[in-house]
């Protein structure tokens, strides 16, 4: 195997594939890159039995082999992933020679040099092969559809339902979930199915969706596949699959409120740094205060004993006063993925769940004020209050 090939290009690729590998590899050949030469393709991949990934990628220069017609011809050969990720992107900015000698692989790239050891390729697990394409989506959209979800996500292990992200199929209608029982988000969006009736749901772990989903969103579209427990993605000449949990998600759309008793709008950047100021003096035993009256919004927490902060807010408020209290990082994380410039907090009592809601110039009356029904926008982040004391 010889081939010639950019080193932005490869750095690129060996990154990506080397990020899925698992830190602690079960066997070790599961923590190696395989590369694959076909003709001028040069395909570069990973798979830990749970999430595949491959990039292929153009390569300037194949060696014919002796006999046959190169271009038919597959070589094969397995690195060590770590080793190849750091190498690559240390490489100078200049075009990339590889070439195997029996167990050894030489990589130069400008007056640098390396020889690695190869792995045994015969160990390695075959990859999974693509499911069916379901349709397409808009790339940019997706990515930010995962990343406004997978914030609610759980990230404990032993709770698997709570680790997913689940993917709900509705003709040309996709939405997202994710809980970890003190927060909820749901994205809904549009895409275009290959089948316009097609109905299905399926539970997606929320980091590996979310790395996916971040890495492919410079492209213009990405392809859905669903079949055989698996979900594939696949753009821009980059394709992963993963392994669905098999496991119930929660009944969600019962805890999403439909009425509402007191909104506030705000902008979303002086919400978030006040929080941040008068968060500065919370710890463990103690949660950010909202008061509620006509007009503000004043934020508190603390006590005389550890200190105090206070923050007042004027806002656009509507409805009964209240006074309700919250784990100010699970408002931050809200706040960071809205994607708008201001933002609705629709409250019914201080011991239910609020919602934060985008509102933008075609959202903004989507919550409506006579007679406290709640719109539908596009993104829902719902978060559970604190007790108050006493």
């Amino acid at each position: 195997m010889k081939f010639r090939v950019a080193r932005d290009d490869l750095a690129d690729a060996v990154a990506w594939v080397a990020k899925s590998l698992p830190t602690r590899p079960p066997v070790p050949v599961l923590g190696g890159i395989l590369l694959e030469v076909r003709g001028s393709t040069l395909t570069v991949a990973g798979f830990d039995y749970e999430v595949s990934t491959r990039a292929e990628l153009s390569v300037d220069t194949v060696d014919a082999l002796d006999s046959g017609d190169a271009a038919d011809s597959v070589e094969r050969v397995l690195v060590s992933g770590r080793l190849l990720a750091e190498i690559t992107r240390a490489l100078p900015a200049k075009p990339v020679d590889f070439s195997v000698d029996g167990p050894r692989v030489t990589i130069v790239g400008g007056s640098a040099r390396f020889t690695l050891p190869t792995m045994p390729v015969e160990d390695y697990p075959p990859l999974p092969e693509m499911p069916g394409a379901s349709g397409t989506v808009d790339a940019a959209t997706f990515a930010e559809a995962v990343a406004q979800t997978a914030i609610a996500a759980g990230r404990d292990d032993t709770l698997p339902m709570l680790t997913g992200i689940r993917v709900e199929i509705e003709g040309d209608r996709l939405t997202l979930a994710a809980t970890d029982r003190f927060r909820l988000a749901v994205r809904e969006l549009q895409w275009a199915p290959d089948a316009p009736n097609e109905s299905t749901a399926v539970l997606v772990p929320a980091r590996t969706l979310a790395d996916a989903a971040k890495t492919l969103g410079g492209a213009a579209d990405v392809t859905i596949a669903l079949g055989d427990g698996l979900l594939g993605l696949q753009a821009a000449g980059r394709r992963t699959t993963v392994r669905l949990l098999d496991v119930e998600f929660v009944k969600y759309r019962s805890l999403l409120p439909t009425t509402h008793t007191t909104t506030v709008d705000v902008p979303v950047s002086e919400l978030g740094e006040s929080i941040k100021r008068v968060s500065l003096v919370t710890d463990r035993g103690h949660h950010l205060r909202m008061q509620i009256t006509d007009g503000s919004l004043t934020l508190t927490a603390g006590g005389d004993d550890e200190g105090r902060a206070e923050e007042e807010l004027q806002v656009d408020a509507d409805g009964a006063e209240l006074l309700i209290a919250f784990n100010p990082a699970y408002l931050l994380d809200g706040l960071g993925v809205l994607r708008s410039a201001a933002v609705r907090l629709a409250f019914t009592t201080p011991s239910r769940p609020a919602l934060l809601l985008p509102v933008t110039g075609d959202e903004a009356g989507s919550a409506e004020a006579d007679g406290g029904a709640i719109g539908v926008p596009a993104y829902r982040y719902l978060v559970m209050p604190a007790r108050l004391p006493g």
